[in-house]
């Protein structure tokens, strides 16, 4: 079960849309510094809000990186993976057992 979270999700939001509208109303200002003035108005740590907004910029298409659709679906398939490999495990121990347990020169 996933952590719960610190700030509730209209914060998060209504945060990062007054980093994009002083940014808009400013270009010379850098996302650094647009995190900077709108955090401490809106009580969230500048780290916290400069990564929310960094992702929202890869989401978008506006900056490369990966989304969080793709994150959360390549965390799916290496979990996949994972049981996979495990049952493949599982299914190449007991062909082996059912091997040594019938011996070709019993009469079958």
């Amino acid at each position: 079960m996933p952590a719960p979270r610190k700030y509730p999700d209209e914060l998060r939001e209504r945060a990062l849309r007054l980093v994009e509208e002083a940014m808009k109303e400013d270009p010379s200002l850098s996302l650094n510094a647009a995190v900077k003035r709108i955090g401490p108005r809106v009580g969230i740590v500048a780290d916290t809000l400069r990564g929310w907004a960094k992702q929202r910029r890869i989401d978008t298409g506006n900056e490369p990186g990966t989304t969080t659709a793709d994150a959360a679906r390549i965390k799916e398939l290496e979990r996949e993976n994972r049981e996979l490999k495990r049952a493949n495990e599982i299914l190449l121990a007991a062909s082996s057992f059912f091997a040594r347990e019938l011996d070709p020169r019993l009469p079958w």
